[in-house]
C-alpha cells in the first residue's frame, strides 16, 4: 500500500479544503524541488476523484502539508510550534 500524504488547504475567505494523497516523490531530495515548482505557479493543481481542480494561488492564505517532508529546502525554518 502507497504511503499517505495529505495537505489543507486554507483559503482567505476563512474555510478549508483537505485532500489526502499517495507518496508522490521516491527519491527525498527531489521534494524540495516540486515544492520550489508548485510554489512559482500561480495555481495548485490536483487530480481529485478522475477530476482536475485548479486553485489560484490569490485565492490561498496558506498551505498545511504533512507529514512534513524529511528533506526541506534550506530556507524552512525548521522545529517551529504554531501557537494562537
Amino acid at each position: 500500500m502507497a504511503e499517505k500524504r495529505g495537505l489543507t488547504i486554507h483559503f482567505r475567505d476563512g474555510t478549508k479544503s483537505s485532500f489526502t494523497y499517495p507518496k508522490q516523490v521516491e527519491v527525498e531530495s527531489a521534494i524540495a524541488t516540486r515544492m520550489e515548482k508548485v510554489l512559482d505557479k500561480n495555481s495548485v493543481t490536483l487530480e481529485v476523484d478522475g477530476s482536475l481542480l485548479v486553485i489560484p494561488i490569490s485565492s490561498i492564505k496558506y498551505i498545511q502539508v504533512y507529514p512534513a517532508p524529511a528533506k526541506l529546502p534550506d530556507v524552512v525554518i525548521k522545529g517551529a510550534q504554531l501557537s494562537t
